[in-house]
């Protein structure tokens, strides 16, 4: 059985940064596509980027891109958050496959077998 152990999330004040990091092991199959997803504010849950088993190939929402960046070192992942603000607060969550993940779906919750526990993320005005 494996696992996908997150980093703790964190607080910081509008305009801060937080890293998170996501480690996968443990599964018999490669780790192919890691992404991660948060819910905020009682929306449903949503993509953040996702990243190609490679490390090449990295896919924003678009309300994070330019501020966020994600990055993947073999089957850890890291999420550098820049230029935080009130509605990046939410609980974050490592997900991660072992098949492949066409574009259009990378972002989408469906592709993801396989999930962390969720971190906090807290930002104040």
């Amino acid at each position: 059985q494996g696992t996908l152990v997150e980093s703790a999330g964190g607080s910081v004040q509008d305009g801060g940064s937080l890293r998170l990091s996501c480690s996968a092991s443990g599964y018999g199959e490669a780790v192919q596509y890691m992404a991660w997803f948060r819910q905020t504010n009682g929306k449903e849950r949503e993509g953040v980027a996702a990243v190609s088993p490679s490390g090449r190939h990295v896919v924003y929402a678009d309300n994070v891109r330019g501020r966020f960046t994600l990055s993947r070192a073999a089957d850890t992942l890291y999420l550098e958050m820049n230029r935080l603000n009130v509605d990046d607060s939410g609980t974050y969550t490592c997900a991660a496959t072992t098949r492949g993940v066409d574009g259009p779906r990378r972002l989408s919750p469906s592709q993801y077998p396989l999930w962390g526990q969720g971190t906090q993320v807290t930002v104040s005005s």
